[in-house]
């Protein structure tokens, strides 16, 4: 079996099109075509749903495809055995929360590609759940996930914190909520402008409110923390945020950090990994290392007053 039809059968799955994996591979489309046709030859299956758009493997295709990346991790790893001292080259494939890629990842991006110039960044965004699944399944060599303290991290996974971010209820000046604490039930009674499901922060709230049987009435679902906190300033509900976004956000003077004593609520700062190829040891110390240096700073140096 040749590893090339692997690594263009992996391409096309990754990339979902048959043009962007020719792309990828600096090939033509016929001699990617071939490379996979070659593979489905030798195995006697089809791993392409060639009427589905974009590309999607068959059932068949989706094992072959977690099977493949570990062949082509061993193979790597071997490389790296032979030349123990070579510099890390070829994906590594990054999952990390819109909160981290707003706040804290242009620092390790920038140190990731500076001391591994033949290392091909790929990164890609998403909630925490979806990330983790991408891990288990070798979707994603390596991310970082926001979960509450309550949620456990799936077994098999190499996990290590990074640390610990609290969330803040953020309000509108016009609701009057902030002169004295309040309550989740006190909260009930307004709307709140949050992430889709899926989102750390959103989850804990959820799970708070349904455990006192207090009505969950979410007016806005927006993406990013600028929008949402934009929309909290305009009077359309309330929001939640971390407290580095609710300190450099534009709209602050029209927002409030509500005290809500019976809602303590953060999430834990995860960097989640399996089996790692030899070839990215190195480069996934030195990611945890950044990350961890910029979420103290930010911690240390918060201006919240």
């Amino acid at each position: 079996m040749n590893t090339r039809d692997l690594q263009a059968f992996v391409a096309v799955v990754e990339s979902g099109s048959m043009v962007r994996a020719s792309e990828r591979l600096f090939l033509t489309q016929p001699g990617l075509t071939r490379r996979v046709q070659n593979l489905e030859s030798t195995l006697g299956i089809e791993l392409l749903d060639r009427q589905s758009k974009p590309l999607k493997p068959t059932a068949a295709g989706n094992e072959v495809y977690g099977l493949a990346r570990t062949v082509l991790r061993a193979v790597d790893d071997l490389m790296a055995v032979a030349s123990p001292e070579s510099e890390p080259a070829g994906e590594f494939r990054i999952g990390v929360p819109p909160f981290l890629s707003e706040l804290a990842l242009e620092e390790p991006i920038d140190r990731l590609r500076s001391a591994f110039p033949k290392l091909t960044l790929r990164v890609t965004a998403g909630w925490s759940p979806g990330l983790l699944e991408g891990v288990e399944r070798a979707k994603a060599d390596a991310a970082v996930v926001l979960l509450p303290e309550s949620v456990p991290l799936p077994e098999g996974l190499t996990s290590t914190l990074l640390a610990y971010k609290p969330t803040v209820v953020v309000a509108p000046r016009s609701f009057g909520l902030a002169d004295e604490p309040t309550t989740l039930a006190g909260l009930a009674a307004h709307p709140w402008v949050l992430n889709q499901d899926g989102c750390g922060m959103r989850s804990a709230l959820s799970r708070a409110m349904s455990a006192a049987g207090l009505p969950f009435n979410v007016a806005v679902e927006a993406f990013g923390s600028e929008l949402q906190l934009s929309l909290v300033a305009r009077g359309l509900g309330v929001g939640l945020a971390a407290p580095e976004v609710f300190a450099r956000n534009p709209h602050r003077e029209a927002l409030q950090i509500v005290d809500v004593p019976d809602f303590r609520s953060g999430l834990n700062v995860w960097l989640v990994h399996g089996a790692l190829p030899g070839r990215l040891v190195r480069p996934v110390a030195l990611m945890r290392d950044a990350l961890v240096e910029k979420l103290e700073h930010d911690a240390v140096c918060l201006p919240l007053a």
